[in-house]
């Protein structure tokens, strides 16, 4: 059995690469969503799956839902991060599903908690229409200095993140929009590889 002194513990970028983690955040309450922004949120996970990324999400109703439904139809994997400390209360108290994930991580830390470790533990978040917890999920992930695509058109707190960015005076972080799911998805991708040139 090798010891720690032989192993090759070689990083070269160029001989392996991680998948990209790709976060979409979004109204688990989608009333107050555009009509076709449940069928663009599910483009997105579509297009994460297709692309060979992983798709991260608060494992939680609505866009979040949406997103992991496309990702999973397109073959793809999805970890889901949730509010709760087990399978049984994220089930039964927070009434969440489990379908359309490989896999959950039952943080225990509530919402603002799950949040932070959501963004955190990703490459790089999408928001899409979103409501007060879509907003707080944004402004982690600004303060984080972490990659960003908003998609524009769908309603929600999404609608307000160009006047709040302008308004906070901190700069455009690494925030990109548009409203063509797949145009956002590879500004973020271009990103994240911008990101990773700094490794190497």
């Amino acid at each position: 059995m090798p010891n720690g002194k032989n192993r090759n513990h070689n990083h070269d970028p160029k001989l392996y690469h991680l998948k990209y983690k790709i976060c979409v955040s979004g109204a688990a309450d989608t009333s107050n969503c555009g009509p076709d922004e449940m069928q663009r949120t599910e483009e997105i996970g579509r297009l994460v799956a297709q692309r060979g990324f992983v798709l991260v999400t608060g494992a939680t109703t609505g866009a979040p839902y949406w997103a992991a439904k496309g990702a999973k139809e397109a073959g793809g994997f999805v970890i889901g991060v949730s509010p709760a400390y087990s399978k049984i209360q994220h089930v039964k108290s927070y009434r969440l599903p489990v379908d359309y994930h490989d896999l959950i991580i039952y943080t225990g830390f509530g919402y603002s908690g799950r949040n932070l470790l959501l963004t955190r533990a990703s490459d790089a978040v999408i928001t899409v229409c979103g409501r007060i917890g879509t907003l707080n999920e944004f402004t982690d992930a600004f303060e984080d200095g972490k990659p960003q695509g908003i998609l524009l058109g769908g309603g929600g707190t999404t609608e307000m993140i160009p006047e709040i960015i302008e308004r906070a005076g901190r700069g455009s972080g690494k925030a990109v929009f548009d409203k063509d799911p797949a145009k956002l998805l590879d500004k973020v991708v271009e990103m994240i590889v911008d990101e990773e040139k700094e490794i190497e």
